[in-house]
């Protein structure tokens, strides 16, 4: 396959997961106003989150190490091995998704027991029947993510790109449609909404389902033709090779589900510590909805970006790593922690200091849901880092510790969760995940060292750099809105949009500025520096 081919369909999948991942972000907008408020998206998390979890554990990564293996056969002409194995994938898919959703709908209940909150309205059945209207997904998504493999295993990034957009077209529409006709034509409960709500998940699957099928089938005769010209000059074990894909991928799994895990743990336990230290059952769950949901879908932005930028280093350490090639590991993990932190650290101050305007325009002026975004912001620079150094965990392969470190992440958040939300009330539950990320970034860091033979002396001295150019963003952008909250009230959305873009450009404007000045921008991103600075005519 030539370059120019690779690279096109590199990013019409880039394109299609960015435009998926997009509307991912931005429907909690009209959701949020359809469902009244933080409260129901509580309801909706008790759904979703468990069943992120099982979704990851019945793809297992099958997906994934398909379209690894189906590549790797294909190159050498071998393309039987390649078929076998998506063959046998999809049955192996069939079942772990029957199972898994199976098992999810069975424990409903008891999973509705453990995240009930007494008082806030809804009782364990309802919490119930929005745990199994959500399970049906799992019959069809496993199976769905293989096909994407297997296409993706023939560099044939569109058919992936494509029912990534419409599964999440279709399942938006639905959600939107389905939960404001059941409010406001049939007059239903807002219980009935987020099922429906849930539920959509499974109708996106399967509009997902039907466009791959409509790719395969047709395509079948070219693939078909290419079966034909196999070798059959290599034998594999299938059983040895899904030993391999199951030892392989469970890391990537564990890293995938992490947010979902830590999730899971305020789900569990945030409503009971909040209802026992004296607020009411309805208190606890409006504000279970903000941390788990509203300010979290706004935190996640920044670190989807920078995590993205990031992350397309660590194959090259990667690559590195596998050659022996000590100094340029080095040089690699020294732009793959800049990149990150360069654009982290200002998206995540920023939002901090901008708490209240985005929260109002996303959502509506609620001085709790201020107070937790702003709290949030900073602790999504250590999300960001722990991705990053799971990433590079497995680039070296020292895998084994990727889960550890996250086990000790979640331990720690389990251990403090209570007594920090004691002592900070509904913030406690935040500190509490931003100190369970900061131990397992620090032991990651400490593997990496150790392993990688790394010295973090050049990103403790750049990380110096930032912060104290961050401070200097950050008092601009202070200044700029307390000068001008002076004659524009941030409580209405037009306001607060007005508010975002000229303080949000100010501060791009100073970080900017002083980043080439200061030769910052330089260390990180290299010649391109120069190019900038002769384009906005500074001087060299």
């Amino acid at each position: 396959m030539s370059s120019s081919k690779l690279l096109r369909g590199t990013f019409i999948l880039t394109l299609g997961t960015f435009i998926s991942k997009f509307l991912g972000l931005f429907y909690v907008i009209p959701f949020y106003w359809i469902m009244g408020g933080a409260g129901p998206m509580t309801l909706y998390n008790f759904g979703y989150v468990p069943y992120q979890i099982f979704l990851g554990i019945a793809t297992a990564g099958v997906p994934l190490a398909v379209a690894k293996y189906v590549a790797k056969y294909n190159a050498i002409g071998e393309y039987e091995i390649g078929r076998r194995l998506f063959r046998t994938g999809v049955y192996l898919m069939l079942a772990t998704g029957v199972v898994s959703f199976i098992a999810m709908y069975a424990l409903a209940p008891v999973l509705a027991g453990l995240q009930s909150i007494e008082g806030s309205g809804y009782t364990v059945e309802d919490v119930t029947g929005v745990i199994r209207a959500v399970s049906f997904a799992l019959i069809v998504i496993p199976v769905m993510s293989l096909i994407r493999g297997f296409f993706q295993g023939y560099q044939s990034m569109g058919p992936s790109a494509v029912s990534q957009v419409i599964e999440q077209i279709v399942r938006i529409a639905f959600l939107l449609v389905g939960s404001a006709t059941v409010l406001y034509i049939l007059h239903g409960t807002i219980v009935s909404a987020i099922s429906i709500a849930t539920f959509a998940a499974f109708i996106g699957a399967l509009a997902s389902l039907a466009c791959l099928l409509w790719y395969f089938f047709k395509r079948k005769k070219g693939l078909d033709a290419l079966l034909r010209t196999s070798k059959g000059e290599v034998t594999v074990s299938l059983p040895s090779m899904y030993k391999d894909i199951f030892i392989t991928a469970v890391p990537f799994v564990v890293v995938g589900i992490a947010s979902s895990l830590y999730q899971q743990i305020d789900q569990f336990t945030f409503g009971r510590i909040l209802t026992w230290i004296g607020y009411s059952g309805h208190e606890a769950e409006n504000l279970l909805g903000i941390v788990n949901f509203s300010a979290q879908k706004l935190v996640i932005i920044p670190v989807s970006l920078a995590t993205a930028f990031s992350m397309t280093i660590v194959p090259l350490v990667t690559a590195a790593y596998a050659r022996g090639e000590q100094e340029n590991v080095k040089k690699q993990l020294n732009d793959v922690f800049q990149v990150l932190l360069f654009i982290t650290l200002p998206a995540c101050i920023g939002m901090s200091l901008l708490a209240e305007p985005l929260y109002t325009v996303f959502y509506e002026h609620d001085p709790a849901g201020i107070q937790i975004l702003a709290f949030y912001a900073p602790v999504a620079i250590l999300l960001s880092l722990f991705s990053v150094t799971a990433a590079i965990l497995q680039g070296i392969d020292e895998q084994r510790f990727t889960i550890l470190s996250l086990l000790i992440g979640l331990l720690t958040k389990s251990v403090f969760q209570m007594p920090l939300m004691m002592w900070m009330g509904a913030r406690g539950s935040v500190a509490a995940t931003g100190l369970g990320y900061t131990v397992s970034v620090i032991f990651a860091m400490i593997i990496i060292r150790k392993y990688a033979n790394y010295n973090f002396s050049v990103i403790l001295r750049r990380t110096v750099l930032m912060l104290l150019l961050n401070l200097a963003m950050a008092v601009s952008v202070l200044l700029v809105y307390q000068g001008l909250t002076m004659f524009i009230n941030p409580e209405t959305k037009l306001n607060s949009m007005i508010l975002l873009i000229i303080c949000g450009g100010v501060g791009a404007l100073v970080y900017g500025y002083l980043s080439l000045r200061l030769r910052l921008f330089d260390k990180v991103f290299g010649p391109r520096a120069a190019t900038i600075r002769r384009k906005l005519r500074m001087k060299a």
